[in-house]
């Protein structure tokens, strides 16, 4: 099992090239079984959750070519010879994006086994709504043995109000509704811009949606789409994952292939902090020269701030002028990284869903093992600004969502090295 070896207190100068958005790729790989076309996608990121889920696709019958470029990668997929309709545990219980491909299976084949995809380290993320609103368009739904099978002879345009706002529901009932009979209206639909991306790259494929970027989207089903090509947007966590690293350890850094117009929230906390940021179309330099000053801020849905960047934010936080509360209300068990960065020197104490940070002048390196994906990198934005070694085990979760990491850090100063098992 990789680790990583950071020793910290580097301040970090130079370049760095974001890669498109994990979240956005998953849900826009998946978008390759609505149709017997080919789709072409750029800027998609190499990470293993990618892989992952390239292979259930495989597994699928999807024909996928792979090119790799200086940025990401272009892949071609194409749905023409799918010959099985099913999602087994064995890949569902690595990666819970899986569950993506319940919603075009049913609307063009009109039949799915998706195994249920079980717990998770940072809480509870039910299917429910996934299911209820495939129900409401005719699809008939039976859970055994951990697998949801779903079959309709044709999906029936209907309008669906969620209960809560879930970002792989609103994919899943989008991607379907594109192929089901007369209109469908899907009312509290998550915002976020990687649901947005999803949107327009079936647009592109001649699905009939609208209201894209807000809470109501109407789908006119059509009877079949088409090939299309369509770029992976920026990954706007990876951006502010990069942001926070320079607030906490120091510097200046341009970060290129960004999309600043996501990105308001994080943005106006960094600059609340102290941080100095300059914009461009598609960039953003971040300066950082002195200790940043503490942020409260609280997680919710898109265009507040992400959960995703909660552990980032409260890293910078640890080494703040003051004190902050952080406020998580989306998943229940999103602070298991406080533990490890206490042990870096960090003073964070827990109530309920608020974590209270004394921010410190220092942290310390130290052995940390990380939980999650944005906890293992709220870790080794830690590991940059601590004086000595910091040795960060299970960065397996790294690898699933920030492509290189190491790499990129690497090439900006940072002293941070893979020690491979």
């Amino acid at each position: 099992m990789d680790k990583l070896l950071i020793t910290g207190g580097n301040r970090l100068s130079g370049e760095i090239a974001i890669s498109g958005a994990k979240n956005a790729a998953l849900p826009i790989l998946c978008a390759g079984l609505l149709t017997s076309s080919t789709v072409q996608l750029s800027n998609v990121p190499r990470l293993q959750d990618v892989s992952t889920m390239l292979k259930l696709l495989r597994q699928m019958g999807l024909r996928i070519e792979q090119t790799s470029e200086q940025d990401g990668e272009r892949v071609a997929v194409c749905g023409r010879a799918i010959d099985r309709f099913e999602a087994p545990y064995e890949m569902v219980k690595t990666m819970r994006a899986s569950i993506l491909v319940l919603g075009p299976l049913l609307a063009r084949f009109g039949e799915a086994k998706v195994s249920l995809p079980g717990g998770c380290a940072i809480g509870s993320r039910p299917v429910d709504q996934h299911i209820k609103g495939l129900q409401a368009m005719g699809a008939e739904i039976t859970i055994e043995a951990g697998y949801i099978h779903a079959r309709a002879k044709k999906l029936k345009g209907t309008r669906v109000v969620t209960d809560m706002i879930t970002v792989t529901g609103t994919e899943n009932l989008l991607m379907a509704a594109t192929l089901a009979e007369g209109e469908t209206i899907l009312e509290n639909a998550a915002r976020e811009p990687e649901v947005g991306d999803l949107a327009n790259l079936l647009v592109a494929m001649g699905a009939r949606i609208d209201g894209i970027g807000t809470d109501r989207l109407v789908i006119q089903g059509v009877s079949e789409l088409h090939g299309a090509s369509h770029a992976v947007i920026a990954d706007r966590i990876e951006t502010a994952t990069f942001l926070c690293a320079v607030a906490a350890a120091g510097g200046d850094v341009k970060l290129t292939n960004v999309r600043t117009d996501i990105l308001d929230v994080a943005l106006d906390k960094l600059r609340e902090a102290g941080v100095v940021l300059t914009t461009g179309p598609d960039w953003i330099r971040v300066q950082m020269a002195a200790r940043p000053k503490a942020v409260n801020f609280r997680t919710t849905e898109y265009p507040g701030f992400p959960t995703d960047m909660q552990a980032q934010f409260m890293a910078m936080n640890c080494l703040a002028d003051g004190n902050s509360r952080v406020t998580e209300t989306i998943f229940e068990n999103r602070f298991m990284h406080v533990q490890e960065m206490n042990r870096l020197g960090a003073a964070i104490t827990i109530d309920g869903h608020t974590a209270s940070v004394s921010g410190v002048e220092r942290l310390v390196g130290a052995p940390v093992m990380a939980t999650d994906l944005r906890a293992s990198a709220s870790l080794v934005i830690a590991a940059l600004a601590a004086q000595g070694e910091t040795l960060i085990d299970r960065i397996y979760h790294l690898d699933r969502g920030y492509d290189r990491m190491e790499v990129k850090l690497s090439a900006v100063g940072a002293n941070i090295v893979r020690v491979k098992s």
